[in-house]
């Protein structure tokens, strides 16, 4: 494993490496075509690929996914650089006063003598006091556009809940649940497709709050749910090959008992 001064170094050549490529007459044209709109999609992307790494526990990949995340601040960092705004050096400060600033208990002569309770409240006051120095007022104000959306929902409840807006245990929100589903249902059979968008966005978000309420990450849990039924159709498509066969060689209800003997197959193996 390299050392901090090795560490060092290959960060120094990957940003001498990022500003080769976007030299403007010896670079590479796609890189030199790039903008920060252009370059914001992969950077979502490279995130959730080291969350899949992690999910799947693929250690070996995960340095890999992990400096193609990199690159992607580094890629940001040199086009912001080109026009005068900062550099790299400038994110890696930023980043280092924050962490500083957040943890007065370990840099500063608070006392780590407190409850994890305790710790999260702390927390949520350093933020305001971010947020004032922002001139982000509300309460809500802040919570990033480019989430994803089930993320940017518990984010946007959480906030609400600080002031007192939330339901007081995961009850209401099941009751809740069954109101949006019904209004659904409402939708579909009597409204026009932007109605019946409207009431699934509106039910999707009070899942979310529910994930919330039982401690749950709706992304994780969705990545998870995303990962089961890959792997069941998988399991479905290698039965029908068995037989020379495809999925559109067979029906639901053939397809359906294959689902079932693969779900059956996890449980027996653990």
């Amino acid at each position: 494993m390299a050392d901090s001064k090795n560490a060092g170094a290959e960060i120094t050549r990957l940003i001498d490496i990022m500003a080769e490529l976007r030299d403007p007459k010896t670079g590479c044209p796609w890189d030199i075509e790039q903008d920060f709109a252009s370059i914001s999609p992969y950077t979502i992307e490279e995130a959730h690929e080291v969350a899949d790494a992690i999910d799947r526990k693929a250690w070996d990949e995960l340095p890999g996914e992990l400096g193609d995340l990199l690159l992607q601040v580094v890629f940001h960092a040199q086009m912001a650089q080109e026009q005068g705004m900062f550099d790299f050096a400038d994110c890696a400060a930023a980043i280092s006063d924050k962490l500083i600033f957040r943890h007065p208990h370990v840099f500063g002569d608070e006392s780590r003598d407190k409850s994890a309770e305790q710790q999260v409240k702390d927390w949520e006051a350093i933020k305001a006091v971010e947020r004032a120095g922002k001139a982000e007022r509300g309460t809500l104000d802040g919570v990033a556009l480019g989430l994803p959306a089930l993320t940017r929902a518990v984010k946007l409840q959480n906030r609400a809940a600080r002031v007192g807006f939330d339901w007081p245990d995961a009850a209401n929100v099941l009751d809740k649940i069954a109101e949006e589903t019904a209004e659904l249902v409402e939708a579909r059979d009597h409204l026009g497709p932007d109605e019946l968008e409207e009431e699934f966005g509106d039910l999707l978000f009070v899942m979310a709050n529910l994930a919330r309420h039982l401690k749950i990450d709706p992304e994780q849990a969705l990545r998870r749910a995303n990962t089961k039924f890959t792997r069941r159709f998988q399991a479905i498509e290698a039965a029908l090959a068995s037989d020379n066969r495809r999925p559109e060689d067979s029906d639901l209800a053939e397809m359906d008992r294959l689902w079932d003997q693969a779900k059956l197959a996890e449980k027996a193996t653990g």
